[in-house]
């Protein structure tokens, strides 16, 4: 079995892409999504607690994440230090979860920081989506209501697409006038023959 990193910068439509693939039979692992549920881990509660203080979290130890998000997104350092947490609990839940499906072809494992994780050395191939940023940025301002100011908080903290654009095994590029599901089809023949 084949694992493959889905990878995109914010707003560029690494979810639209991951469903067409499931619509293919592929599975996905959503990291961003998978993440979340390591904030209810009273390990992970401490040692944010203890890095970002107790205002992260409200009084029944429910993650604010528009409070951390705050924190981490203006200042690098800080983002590096959650991620340092964060990420390898995800990591090993993914390996966990893709032996479940060891039987299958190829299976997606979907972040948007596959790369600046240094985690794309545990995949066989990627897959880069893309966007223009314009285009991006109107999307994430009318799906999660973020200000200009909180896109390109996010973005600043996300490898250049040119950047990524060395590293992908495959482009998709996301514009909204090329058609998806051609490209993903032959994507998905080029992975399994």
């Amino acid at each position: 079995m084949l694992k493959i990193g889905i990878t995109g910068n914010i707003g560029t439509g690494k979810t639209t892409v991951c469903k067409i693939f499931e619509s293919l039979g592929v599975n996905v692992y959503y990291a961003d999504k998978e993440a979340k549920k390591f904030y209810s881990f009273p390990e992970v509660i401490r040692s944010v607690k203890k890095l970002f203080g107790d205002s992260v979290f409200d009084t029944s130890s429910k993650l604010q994440a528009d409070a951390l998000a705050k924190i981490v997104f203006n200042d690098p350092a800080r983002l590096k230090e959650l991620n340092a947490i964060i990420h390898p609990l995800v990591l090993e839940d993914f390996f966990r979860w893709s032996d479940q499906h060891a039987g299958e072809p190829y299976i997606l494992y979907e972040s948007a920081l596959l790369f600046e994780s240094g985690f794309i050395k545990h995949f066989d191939k990627s897959i880069l989506v893309t966007a223009p940023v314009e285009l991006a940025m109107s999307r994430v301002m009318k799906r999660d209501k973020f200000s200009k100011e909180d896109f390109q908080a996010r973005l600043k903290n996300q490898m250049s697409e040119m950047e990524k654009e060395k590293h992908a095994d495959y482009i998709i590029l996301n514009n909204e006038s090329l058609p998806l599901i051609p490209r993903i089809i032959d994507i998905h023949h080029s992975i399994i023959s």
